[in-house]
């Protein structure tokens, strides 16, 4: 039984680190496209008017894209809380250093000087 634990959660692991990695780079392609926008419009001699909706709808796919890696950051901290539950406590999944659990609290938006 703990075999088959172990393989599924093996399978669940799997699963959340490719959607980790997938999040992450759409968020990194979708900044490079928002960034790289305005220089050709300008390259090209055009209108700081031309292409603002296109920059504006960009900017906002790359805040739903930071919604969504927290909340697949989310995701990946209730699994570590259910490892125990299911016997699991001691097995340690995929290779990188993970933060402070202090690092991992949202910390709500401030305003700064202008």
């Amino acid at each position: 039984m703990l075999k088959q634990r172990r393989m599924i959660a093996d399978q669940v692991a799997a699963s959340l680190f490719e959607a980790e990695a997938a999040i992450d780079a759409a968020l990194a392609k979708t900044a490079g496209l928002a960034g790289v926008m305005p220089g050709l419009r300008a390259d090209a001699g055009l209108s700081a008017l031309v292409g603002q909706g296109a920059v504006e709808r960009a900017s906002e796919a790359i805040a739903l894209l930071a919604q969504a890696r927290r909340a697949i950051c989310e995701t990946h901290r209730e699994l570590d809380v259910a490892k125990p539950q299911i016997g699991l406590g001691a097995v340690m999944y995929g290779g990188a250093e993970k933060p402070p659990q202090a690092a991992l609290v949202a910390r709500p938006l401030r305003a700064v000087a202008s």
